[in-house]
């Protein structure tokens, strides 16, 4: 079976959407989500879990120019196709509760959204790469500006500029490459061939750079991110959270680094130091928010700082740490989200002064709040734990001045998310609180099966590391080998 299959089956189910009116609408597109997420876990059990590509396909596509469509996956991408074919189910799931006008046509964008993901994440072809990546923003500039906040318009506006401003550059350093190939290819292993200067590797390296920073996002380039996040839909907020983000950490893994490994080690204190200063910034910002979902949103930057100082760091354990750092903060994020969605639907505010005393008449949601807040600050036993515990060794390792400010996220991150859930469920019911109704149906099934993969993957964090395990070991050691090989000449 190739990869085409898993890659084109949400396009054609987002087609299929279209013909569907409402609840129809919405309930084929949770099975076609569902049959994805089967595909996937076919995918997985047939998946040898060595560092070699599987289920390939290399097609003409404008052959003339060198360009081909070439997907295929191996331990990486395997975690990245994991990551987004279970998570859009639960994303689709979170929204039942929402009357979206054009209902088909809303989970219509968030199927063909999936589908480019998908193509960005087993892409070999450096042109393939830039027209998914550039395809995955189109549905989720128009969720957000249709169904967003009041001020979805501006904001939404301002997202599209960053991000796309950032691919230009991309585009940019993608075509560079190709003309410095002998076959004037695209090809992922004929740029892992090219000799290049310190030089030329330090304007591809920025080239690239700034589309990723963007896209994760890093300091200085998160400041459409808060916005954004409280702008968009809670199933936009979930996609941009939750999969989009790790866009640019992959391709930082698959395409930046090992392309330009000469660039990358020339400024990687640099990238470093913007990742540590980000934790710490977004962790401080985050102390002061009154609205919930703005602090989750810090949260986001911070724990994702975490995961790209770790990527830069260039170590097994760090690259290793963030494969799978990257699939427990997308569930965990998409948890809190769909936690803040349930208490602002009830209390029509995302205030936290407002709030107090859930706990009392909600008995079972504050069971599921608290597991997910103790997966989002990484306590032992839960998801967060085993991530953030190898991104700061590989830190440890780089830099322990820096890793020390790494450090900070798990302090300052327990002390603002503890102290959320104190506000929200803890103390005395007030007369906006004291008719809180506890979570049932839909909202019981998404928080339990989010709560279940909490801590299942917190006890057995090998069943997900294990597939990424030989192909981050071949990437990181062929790098690091050609870094060692120029430093001799």
């Amino acid at each position: 079976m190739t990869v085409l299959i898993l890659l084109f089956l949400p396009l054609v189910a987002a087609l299929a959407v279209l013909l569907f009116k409402n609840e129809t609408a919405k309930h084929a597109a949770l099975l076609f989500s569902v049959i994805e997420l089967g595909l996937a876990v076919f995918f997985i059990t047939k998946f040898v879990p060595n560092a070699s590509t599987q289920f390939a396909v290399d097609y003409p596509w404008i052959p003339k120019l060198g360009i081909y469509f070439t997907a295929g996956i191996d331990g990486i991408s395997m975690v990245m196709v994991l990551l987004n074919t279970l998570l859009v189910p639960i994303i689709i799931l979170a929204s039942y509760n929402h009357n979206h006008k054009n209902a088909n046509a809303f989970y219509a964008l968030i199927l063909f959204m999936q589908s480019a993901m998908l193509v960005v994440f087993t892409a070999l072809d450096g042109f393939l790469f830039y027209v998914s990546w550039e395809a995955a923003l189109l549905p989720i500039y128009f969720i957000c500006a249709l169904w967003g906040g009041e001020n979805r318009i501006k904001i939404t506006i301002k997202f599209f500029i960053y991000t796309f401003a950032g691919s230009l550059f991309m585009l940019l350093g993608i075509i560079y490459l190709h003309l410095q190939t002998p076959a004037r290819t695209y090809d992922i292993q004929d740029f892992y061939g090219l000799t290049l200067s310190l030089k030329q590797q330090s304007w591809v390296f920025w080239a690239f750079f700034l589309a990723f920073a963007i896209k994760m996002p890093v300091f200085p380039f998160h400041t459409w991110q808060p916005d954004t996040y409280t702008e968009a839909p809670t199933a936009g907020t979930m996609l941009l959270s939750g999969i989009m983000l790790k866009m640019g950490v992959y391709g930082a893994i698959r395409w930046m680094i090992p392309v330009v490994p000469l660039g990358f080690d020339h400024w990687q204190y640099v990238v470093i130091t913007l990742a540590v200063i980000g934790i710490v910034y977004a962790s401080l910002i985050a102390f002061n928010q009154k609205d919930g979902k703005r602090l989750i949103a810090y949260s986001s930057i911070a724990h994702v700082g975490l995961i790209a100082a770790g990527v830069f760091a260039w170590t097994m354990s760090g690259v290793q740490g963030a494969m799978i750092q990257m699939l427990n903060h997308g569930i965990n994020v998409v948890g809190m989200f769909f936690i803040m969605d349930i208490i602002s639907r009830r209390l029509k505010t995302r205030d936290l002064n407002e709030m107090g005393g859930i706990a009392k008449v909600a008995p079972q949601f504050a069971i599921a709040f608290l597991i997910i807040v103790l997966g989002t600050v990484a306590l032992p036993l839960t998801n967060g734990f085993i991530g953030e515990f190898l991104l700061l060794n590989s830190m440890y390792e780089y830099n322990i001045w820096l890793a020390a400010s790494a450090g900070l996220t798990i302090i300052l991150g327990a002390v603002y998310m503890l102290r959320m859930y104190k506000k929200v469920m803890q103390g005395e019911t007030n007369a906006l609180t004291l008719l809180f109704t506890d979570i049932t149906g839909t909202e019981k099934l998404v928080l339990g099966i989010i709560c279940v993969l909490i801590v299942f993957l917190g006890v057995f964090p090998n069943i997900v590391m294990h597939l990424s395990d030989a192909s981050v070991k071949e990437l990181v050691q062929s790098v690091n080998d050609k870094i060692l090989r120029a430093g001799k000449y």
